[in-house]
């Protein structure tokens, strides 16, 4: 790690700061008070040197955590053993091996933060360039989206169960979706603050929920020993899980102190996205194993889905029970506000005019979407996760292995040759058109290897879905020799 200590972080363009924020003053008493009440109205700029002085670092290892210790990771986890047919030990050896070879992406990825002023997107474009990274930007905003997605479905599905069904999943969605996008509009400061504490009540739940459920966790479902195809296929699934996380990893670091070891930001990063994920996906292995052969809980599923085999578990406890399931459905919401935060930095990148727009306001619209969105995905929810999983571990491996490329093999791992100025100056960037090949190009094996529900490629016939590692692998073969040509032709 001794190549990231202790950078000089360029500096910012203190006019072109200030224009930027000028861009933001609506002249619109209403919007100045809430520049009062503390809301951040910077939205994707750099954020200046002068201002990156927040010495709790121990705030990005609670985002992590808190954005990892919900219900997500125990979803992902039933898939091994629910979907896959895997045994409880081989799918929590799965989830083992791939959290600590998948966290190591958006753990580094979120030095850039502290390291560079630049949010994640804004930082794609030293490799990307200006007008190519907003394809970039569309895939991440959809792969956000899905998470976001996935969150109401799952919070709106157990308050559904736990109302037995006087609350429908429409409204459940509808209160989960509010209550994340009201979390989302603090932004930096006030998440950071929200997400130090709110993993408690979480935690809390989930203790309980296993403690009451856990007397049938013996009951597994009896399965044959698994396929070479069938431990990458669901390999692929917790990297899709994992590695998506480094597309918005600086996000929650920018306004870090820069004199801070950057080893400290790793290592935060990586705990916070670990410590919670590996023994809650073997909690969900453990869950979807067993669910088969416990009346209660299969016909849970079968009526509320994923929430009613939470509400069955914890129906022995009663009342109390009841409210365990609330925390647990409402545990979401760090994980929901802190991917809204994200996805409205996003969509001011997603079009050169929308920078000019207040970040919040992209939180309304993403909240009017997701909903009805939501909605939909919940009638099938199991196939659809599994497929969105998939299918960003694609594209994001590709992302991350290019952009870790540039930064090692082209910039020499040196963050003073991000020149933050240069941010919203198209001649000032790569073209792109290097990084754009190479992830086009490498599709061109990743979908021989792809094993989808909807589609499985001759290669992931016989292997099983490792479109994941091909990219990985491939993208940056392909990028290295495309991106020396394109610095013959353009120094940037």
């Amino acid at each position: 790690m001794s190549a990231m200590e202790a950078e000089n972080p360029p500096p910012v363009d203190v006019a072109a700061e200030e224009s930027q924020r000028k861009s933001f003053q609506v002249p619109d008493k209403w919007l100045s008070k809430i520049t009062n009440w503390g809301i951040e109205l910077r939205g994707v700029a750099p954020v200046p040197l002068e201002e990156r002085t927040d010495k709790r670092l121990i705030n990005v290892f609670f985002v992590w955590f808190t954005m990892s210790t919900n219900l997500l990771p125990i979803i992902t986890g039933m898939v091994g053993t629910f979907s896959f047919g895997m045994s409880l030990r081989d799918a929590s050896l799965v989830i083992l091996f791939f959290n600590m070879l998948c966290t190591i992406p958006p753990a580094y990825f979120s030095t850039f933060g502290s390291r560079t002023g630049l949010r994640q997107m804004l930082h794609a474009r030293f490799t990307f360039g200006f007008y190519i990274t907003s394809l970039i930007v569309a895939l991440n905003l959809c792969t956000i989206a899905g998470f976001g997605v996935v969150s109401a479905v799952l919070g709106g599905s157990t308050l559904t169960a736990v109302s037995d069904g006087n609350i429908d999943d429409t409204t459940g969605i509808v209160i989960i979706g509010l209550c994340g996008m009201v979390v989302s509009f603090g932004g930096y400061r006030f998440l950071h603050q929200y997400e130090r504490y709110c993993w408690i009540f979480a935690l809390v739940a989930i203790v309980i929920a296993t403690g009451v459920g856990g007397s049938h966790f013996s009951k597994q479902t009896t399965t044959e020993p698994p396929t070479a195809a069938t431990v990458l296929s669901f390999g692929g699934v917790v990297a899709g899980f994992l590695i998506p996380w480094a597309a918005m990893a600086s996000d929650f670091s920018v306004y870090c102190d820069t004199s801070a070891s950057t080893f400290r930001i790793f290592a935060y990063t990586y705990a916070g996205l670990f410590l919670p994920t590996v023994p809650l996906m073997v909690l969900g292995a453990a869950i979807g194993g067993a669910t088969p052969n416990i009346p209660a809980w299969n016909d849970g599923y079968a009526i509320y889905g994923v929430g009613g085999v939470l509400e069955a578990m914890l129906k022995p406890a009663g009342g109390f029970g009841k409210f365990v399931s609330v925390l647990l459905s409402f545990s979401l919401l760090g994980n929901l506000a802190a991917s809204m935060y994200s996805v409205s930095l996003n969509f001011q990148l997603l079009v050169p005019f929308f920078v000019r727009i207040p970040r919040f306001v992209f939180s309304i619209l993403y909240t009017a979407v997701l909903i009805p969105v939501s909605v939909e995905a919940a009638k099938s929810f199991f196939a659809n996760l599994e497929n969105f999983l998939y299918v960003i571990a694609y594209w994001s491996a590709a992302y991350v292995s290019v952009v870790a490329t540039e930064h090692f093999l082209f910039r020499g791992a040196d963050c003073t040759r991000y020149d933050a100025r240069n941010w919203n100056s198209p001649k000032q960037l790569p073209g792109g058109l290097a990084a754009l090949l190479a992830i086009g190009l490498s599709f061109g094996l990743i979908v021989p290897c792809m094993g989808q529900a909807w589609y499985t490629g001759p290669i992931a016939q016989t292997t099983g879905d490792i479109g994941f590692e091909v990219a990985l692998v491939l993208a940056p073969l392909l990028y290295i020799p495309l991106r020396w040509t394109e610095k013959r032709y353009r120094s940037v």
